[in-house]
C-alpha cells in the first residue's frame, strides 16, 4: 500500500530506479502517437540539427518519469485521480541515455469537496546518467485519506 494523504510531508524526496532509453521506446512511441517528427524518427536528418541524433519526445520522457516514479510504491492504491500537470524539457533524451527520477512533495492541502482525500503535489526531475536534469514537470494529484 502507498502513502496516505498525511503520511506525505512538504519536502519529503524520493529517487526512483534508472531506465535505458531504447530506439525500440522512441519507434514504438512514435507509431503509438503517430508523432512522426524527423528529429525522432530519422538519424540523417538529425545529423544536420544541433542534437546530432534522434532525441526522445518530451512525453516519452514525462511517461517514462511517470513509470518511474510509480515504481517508487509511494502511490500504490492511495491515488484516487491525478489532477494536473506540466512539463519543461530542458535538455534532450537521447537513445543511450539511462534516466532516473528524483520526485518531491511541494503542497499538501485537504481536498474541499472530497473530505476522505487530499490533494498532494510533487516535483519530478528527471535526471540522465551524467546528472544532467532532462525534464522538471509538477504532477498534483488526490490522494486517500487514512480510514478513520
Amino acid at each position: 500500500m502507498g502513502l496516505f494523504y498525511e503520511e506525505f510531508q512538504v519536502g519529503q524526496s524520493w529517487t526512483s530506479p534508472s531506465r535505458t532509453v531504447s530506439e525500440y521506446d522512441l519507434i514504438n512511441f512514435a507509431g503509438m502517437t503517430g508523432d512522426m517528427h524527423p528529429l525522432h524518427t530519422d538519424a540523417e536528418y538529425c545529423r544536420g540539427t544541433q542534437f546530432g541524433e534522434r532525441i526522445a519526445h518530451g512525453f516519452l520522457v514525462a511517461a517514462l518519469a511517470s513509470g518511474l516514479s510509480y515504481r517508487l510504491h509511494i502511490t500504490d492504491g492511495t491515488v484516487l485521480a491525478n489532477l494536473g500537470m506540466a512539463w519543461k524539457f530542458q535538455n534532450p533524451v537521447k537513445i543511450g541515455d539511462t534516466i532516473h527520477v528524483v520526485c518531491t512533495v511541494t503542497e499538501l492541502r485537504p481536498s474541499r469537496s472530497n473530505p476522505q482525500a487530499g490533494i498532494v503535489k510533487r516535483d519530478y526531475t528527471v535526471k540522465n546518467q551524467r546528472s544532467e536534469t532532462c525534464a522538471v514537470g509538477e504532477i498534483t494529484v488526490l490522494a486517500k485519506r487514512k480510514p478513520v
